[in-house]
């Protein structure tokens, strides 16, 4: 068995279900810690998180990752308990197989290599561990970079295991990321009897011109590197239940996925204006979950698409699609961002899982990217 695979299956069998830990980053830290990495626990409200690192120079390179994972969903759904990891033609089986502890173990296992071959390295070489990528992602990596920009730790390169690979391991990595932008909606009507309707006032039917207008806006038509943004209602709900009455009030969620060709506050001022346009009478509150961001230049990338080369004799498609990650937190300090990690055909699903063989060529791919640029 591979280093790799033996700590995969070490992390995998950890219930670390977002925001718990449950030991997976003390196994990070007993394998780094020997190597000269120090160690700091930088845990805010009920996330644990860790920041290692080894010298004390510059430039700074830092393996970004995250040890917490979805819940599994119902267990009867599964062909094999989703914390007991299994090998079953060649694949292994369970939660976090690619999202992503296959990710966090095939980088401990390419600084272990690099360590030991070049232990003069250049600059330093840190480690950047949550507990709360998978939840709301309140304490997490947010506030460590708040703590490291507090003390003047400024970040210059950044690989993130983020599983960004479709058919093939490196096939595509991410170089950006849309924003998210999200609305709470509150629409007000006046509740009354079905029966006398003029006694009413319907806020879905007020609403649904509105709707009807901020489904069909175009907002924009994305640029070279990001897709047109998007609108997309999660949630509806009114009414209280019975078939006789007229709501008072309707809620509505939403979201915006949006390129660099917008901003969050153009968001903002055309939906309220479409809003107003109608004439409800509403309160609207936003969050932002994460503004866009696009690595530009070449480093980074360079020693990645050099790094997959050599490894997978490929190169890989430079992409900004998916949902958000920790990246979103790390590129406004102005570091190189990008992410490379494994399948994601399977991530949160039932059955997650990766095939074994890319586990130690994702280690071999971590250790090149170090050799490039670290050496």
């Amino acid at each position: 068995m591979s280093q790799t695979l033996d700590l995969t299956l070490d992390l995998m069998r950890r219930e670390s279900i977002t925001p718990e830990d449950a030991g997976c980053m003390d196994r990070v830290i007993a394998r780094l810690e020997p190597l000269g990495f120090k160690v700091e626990w930088l845990n805010f409200g009920d996330t644990k998180n860790i920041w290692l690192r080894r010298g004390s120079e510059v430039p700074l390179f830092v393996f970004l990752g995250h040890t917490d994972v979805v819940p599994p969903g119902p267990l009867e759904d599964w062909s094999s308990p989703p914390f007991e990891p299994e090998i079953r033609d060649g694949k292994l089986y369970g939660r976090g197989a690619a999202d992503m502890k296959s990710g966090v173990a095939a980088m401990m296992t390419a600084l272990e290599r690099f360590v030991a071959a070049h232990p003069g390295h250049r600059g330093s070489i840190a480690v950047m561990l949550t507990s709360d990528e998978e939840g709301a992602a309140t304490y997490g990596v947010v506030k460590v970079v708040e703590t490291l920009q507090a003390r003047g730790e400024a970040i210059d390169w950044c690989l993130i295991g983020e599983p960004s690979s479709f058919d093939r391991l490196g096939d595509t990595i991410r170089v950006g990321r849309r924003g998210s932008l999200c609305g709470v909606l509150r629409v007000f009507g006046v509740q009354a009897h079905v029966a006398y309707p003029e006694k009413g006032d319907n806020p879905i039917h007020r609403f649904a011109p509105a709707l009807a207008e901020l489904t069909a806006e175009v907002w924009d038509t994305g640029n070279a590197f990001f897709p047109p943004t998007s609108f997309q209602v999660s949630n509806i709900h009114s009414g209280t239940g019975a078939e006789n009455v007229i709501p008072g009030r309707l809620e509505v969620l939403f979201n915006f996925r949006f390129s660099t060709a917008l901003t969050e506050e153009d968001i903002k001022r055309r939906v309220t204006a479409i809003l107003d346009k109608h004439g409800l009478r509403y309160e609207l509150s936003w969050r932002l979950s994460g503004a866009p961001f696009l690595t530009t230049a070449p480093e980074l990338i360079e020693a990645t698409q050099q790094a997959l080369e050599a490894v997978t004799g490929q190169k890989a498609r430079p992409d900004t699609g998916g949902g958000t990650s920790d990246g979103r937190f790390i590129a406004p300090t102005g570091a190189q961002v990008v992410e490379l990690g494994p399948l994601n055909g399977s991530i949160h699903k039932i059955d997650e899982h990766v095939p074994v063989e890319d586990l130690d060529v994702l280690s071999r791919i971590y250790e090149q990217v170090l050799v490039n640029l670290m050496a």
